[in-house]
């Protein structure tokens, strides 16, 4: 018999407990809207960088919000998001982004879902663990976000 631990910190019980999907595009631009750019969120490139221990300024979130949203719609060759997720869609703590180039079971059904590719949250990350590397233009994609060379 295994026993399932109960997550330890808060972004461990944000991370690992319900989310709500965001299922039309038009959901994720109201999402979008709702949040506050400077209201101290950290954001995570799963798999390319260490977790942040600051939250970035409101600059950053706000061209992160601007790319991604570009990114999403380009690369995902749907009618609809669904590939979006918050703990709360009116006020979201954590919203996990998954890649639409590696999206394996992202609803949760399997056992082991695949990470999102991207995190927001406003309780400070801890690292989450990634069995496959991202891929070099998703890194190049974070570095020029960054504005890293």
């Amino acid at each position: 018999m295994t026993t399932e631990t109960s997550p330890t910190t808060e972004f461990q019980r944000l991370y690992t407990g319900r989310v709500w999907s965001v299922m039309q595009w038009d959901q994720l631009t109201a999402l979008w809207q709702r949040i506050d750019p400077a209201a101290g969120w950290y954001l995570v490139a799963v798999g390319v960088s260490p977790a942040p221990t600051l939250v970035a300024d409101a600059a950053s979130v706000s061209a992160f919000i601007k790319r991604i949203d570009a990114l999403l719609r380009a690369d995902h060759h749907e009618s609809y998001c669904g590939i979006v997720y918050a703990d709360d869609l009116e006020n979201p703590s954590l919203i996990k982004i998954y890649d639409p180039n590696n999206l394996g079971s992202s609803c949760g059904s399997s056992k082991n879902p695949p990470p999102p590719g991207w995190i927001m949250s406003r309780t400070a990350p801890e690292e989450i663990v990634s069995l496959r590397p991202a891929p070099a233009n998703r890194k190049r994609w974070w570095q020029g976000l960054l504005g890293d060379s």
